[in-house]
């Protein structure tokens, strides 16, 4: 078990300081306005907290959560960060790593459900600090847990879950090959 206090903790911080003027701004999600990243994190913290909890909403975020800024709901400021408290604290129940869980459309393992959560966690909050020129510091355990679950994820013939891994140093910090992993350039600026 991770804890995924920190992460989400750490998310909710910056999608708090998110200002409505800049929803339209880029990331380095591809096709993903800020905006877009916003939704997509509001909605992967509810995917997430069901999937925690072994709930049978999951089956409403088959789809998964994909970003879109024109479905962000009125105080999102206040109530993303809330849900990903919620996703925390369902993460903390030792049973939400255990047995099979869904997420996104998915029959995960718990343990691998919680992985993917913690790794939603890091990746996008990466990504809504680089969209808003903000500093992003992640404890090394966390790192390590999303990198052991990225190259897994990423070891077979065909490009993984999150597209073609973007080469990086193997010298680099253990952060940018994360994001390299993850499709990523880590040296992106908006």
């Amino acid at each position: 078990m991770i804890d995924l206090t920190p992460a989400a903790r750490r998310t909710a911080a910056l999608l708090a300081a998110v200002p409505d003027d800049a929803l339209g701004a880029r990331t380095p999600c591809g096709e993903y306005t800020l905006g877009d990243l916003v939704d997509h994190v509001g909605g992967l913290a509810l995917a997430f907290t069901w999937a925690a909890a072994k709930d049978a909403r999951t089956a409403l975020s088959a789809q998964g959560p994909s970003g879109d800024a024109a479905r962000l709901e009125s105080g999102w400021q206040k109530l993303y960060p809330e849900r990903l408290d919620a996703l925390a604290a369902a993460w903390r129940a030792p049973d939400a790593w255990t047995g099979m869980t869904q997420a996104g459309g998915v029959d995960l393992p718990g343990e691998v459900a919680g992985l993917v959560a913690l790794d939603e966690l890091v990746v996008h909050g990466w990504d809504i600090a680089r969209a808003t020129d903000r500093p992003y510091d992640v404890p090394q355990e966390e790192i390590d847990a999303c990198l052991e679950f990225v190259s897994q994820a990423q070891s077979g013939p065909e490009p993984g879950p999150f597209g073609a891994a973007v080469p990086v140093p193997p010298e680099a910090p253990a952060l940018d090959r994360l994001i390299g992993l993850t499709g990523r350039d880590p040296f992106w600026t908006p």
